[in-house]
């Protein structure tokens, strides 16, 4: 049976590590050539390393694949137009764009500093608008297709307490994901974005893992082969990034442990109408009977982001 991504080329970026690491795997697995981007950081996003990029290289070389490696920081405007030039000289095309690429500066919004704020939100979100300005425009001039996957959270769909930055930036990339959908899909490219749930170093930040982390028995570290392995988020990714998905875009997908989700759009829940402007007494005399009825306040006690 031939494999599901025979040529075609494919960007990964943070694939140097844990979820990113399972998809430049399993691309590669299938058939596809892969640039794995990750330029070493720590989940903070300072320092850099080029070892898991060049490790995840050498580990697909190993199993007969093809890939090369990529240390740019996705953030940086300039270099990302690199990473994508890179593909493109390297293999003449890129269909798949996966934008995994992520820290975390957790703080609670009182007391996250502008900094913690910028440093998350330049990484998620501007970084993934770097690759994807730059795949958008060989997709849309010259290749004329491709698969773009973002990765969100549900720490951006439910409002994970501690992380504001990052909660922000992966709500935003559910609407960039669907903005691209409705601008790409004329030129026969598909947006979609995965809600992972597995065990990485960023779930190792959790305080129940924090001693483990310290001691280097992280949970991270002793998952593979369970429901919490994060590979388990790659199969879902090959079959968007394949051609049978051709009908799929736009949408959010949860990908945790031996289940793949679809979430449903946002749709409009309740309504109350009015035949003028409303006056002030009779929408305070309305709303709680009606829009607002039975409604409650989150409990502020939400788990942390799934990946």
């Amino acid at each position: 049976m031939p494999n599901h991504l025979d040529g075609k080329t494919a960007i990964v970026t943070g694939g140097g590590r844990g979820i990113g690491r399972g998809i430049a795997l399993a691309l590669a697995g299938q058939g596809a050539r892969v640039i794995v981007n990750d330029f070493g950081g720590n989940v903070e996003g300072t320092g850099t390393d080029e070892s898991p990029a060049n490790d995840v290289v050498y580990e697909i070389k190993q199993r007969g694949g093809i890939a090369e490696p990529n240390y740019a920081d996705v953030s940086d405007h300039r270099a990302a137009e690199a990473l994508v030039g890179q593909a493109i000289n390297t293999w003449g095309h890129l269909d798949i764009l996966v934008n995994v690429a992520g820290i975390l500066r957790e703080r609670m919004i009182f007391n996250m500093t502008e900094e913690e704020w910028d440093a998350v939100v330049r990484v998620h979100l501007k970084g993934t608008y770097n690759t994807t300005h730059f795949a958008s425009i060989h997709w849309r001039s010259e290749r004329r297709g491709g698969r773009l996957i973002n990765f969100t959270s549900t720490a951006g769909i439910n409002g994970s307490p501690g992380q504001p930055n990052y909660a922000a930036a992966k709500a935003g990339l559910i609407g960039f994901t669907k903005s691209c959908a409705n601008a790409l899909g004329r030129y026969g490219v598909t947006s979609n974005a995965i809600a992972p749930g597995a065990a990485t170093r960023m779930t190792d930040r959790g305080r129940a893992n924090a001693d483990a982390t310290r001691s280097g028995n992280a949970e991270s570290a002793r998952v593979a082969g369970s429901e919490r392995d994060p590979e388990n988020v790659a199969p879902i990714v090959v079959y968007l990034c394949s051609d049978e998905a051709a009908n799929v875009s736009g949408r959010t997908i949860g990908a945790s442990g031996y289940r793949v989700s679809l979430y449903s759009d946002m749709e409009i829940e309740r309504e109350i109408y009015n035949d003028g402007p409303w006056d002030l007494d009779r929408l305070f005399e309305l709303a709680p009977k009606s829009i607002f009825r039975g409604l409650e306040p989150p409990s502020g006690d939400l788990l942390r982001t799934g990946a």
